[in-house]
């Protein structure tokens, strides 16, 4: 499939590695030039030297905080400067901490709101302009299977990512005319740093091993087995394309069939 990717101008934030990491891979691979993002400098610069190595793409790096109200633009003005504008953005942030609704105080619930969906509200009203300059624009978001089914322990994440899920919706119906498309990707048990982080504090919280919580989470997919990043990041790359050019509002989930809700 001609997914017509070649040439477009990509950004992707949380890049450094994981979800992130492995979606600006499968942008580069497809042609895509890309600006990446993460909060070090040290490892967005190891990880754009490693994409260019493995697909000979254009890749630009970039430290920034997505916290910051003035990161997106910033993240922007680096498309523009390097490549010329910008038709693709990935939003992915990195997950709220950990909790129950009686663990979290005031300041966690205002540090996850700026993380997970204020991020997503700058990002995305910095990527507009240049997308209708294009006349083609994908902003993907992602997000969590919490938007479908609420985790436990996770009540900063479930609030946050329902925030972001109610954004986009909302922004699809404003921009889709334009040829901008706006839609969410949910993974569920897709293995990265983050899942082993989450394992380990409910192993501690639940008085057991990681893998006795590692074997029950794997239990509970259908398909006997967490996913892959490049698994999801094959959706956010047809997201992007041209051959997604029907699709917009709507949130996919990439859980190996684990939620019952459709």
């Amino acid at each position: 499939m001609e997914l017509g990717l070649k040439g477009k101008r990509a950004l992707v934030c949380a890049a450094s590695r994981g979800l992130g990491y492995a979606c600006a891979v499968g942008l580069a691979k497809e042609g895509c030039d890309v600006v990446i993002a993460s909060r070090d400098q040290t490892r967005i610069d190891e990880a754009a030297a490693r994409i260019r190595r493995e697909t000979g793409a254009r890749v630009h790096a970039v430290a920034a905080d997505v916290r910051d109200a003035a990161a997106a633009d910033r993240l922007v003005q680096a498309s523009i400067d390097e490549f010329g504008g910008l038709e693709i953005a990935i939003h992915n942030a990195g997950g709220p901490p950990p909790g129950g609704f009686s663990d979290v105080d005031e300041s966690k619930w205002a540090l996850a709101f700026q993380l997970s969906l204020m991020s997503f509200v700058r990002v995305a009203r910095a990527v507009v302009p240049p997308m209708r300059q294009a006349g083609y624009g994908r902003v993907i978001a992602i997000t969590s299977s919490s938007i479908r089914q609420p985790i436990p322990n996770l009540v900063l994440s479930n609030a946050m990512r329902m925030g972001v899920l109610g954004t986009a919706k909302t922004l699809s119906k404003e921009l889709a005319r334009e040829n901008i498309l706006v839609n969410v990707i949910a993974p569920g048990r897709v293995y990265t740093e983050r899942i082993d982080e989450l394992d380990r504090v409910d192993a501690e919280r639940q008085g057991t091993t990681l893998e006795k919580i590692r074997r029950e989470s794997v239990a509970t997919i259908p398909m006997g087995r967490l996913g892959r990043p490049e698994e999801l990041a094959n959706l956010a790359v047809f997201l992007a394309s041209e051959a997604a050019s029907y699709i917009a509002g709507t949130a996919i989930q990439v859980d190996g069939g684990m939620l019952s809700a459709y």
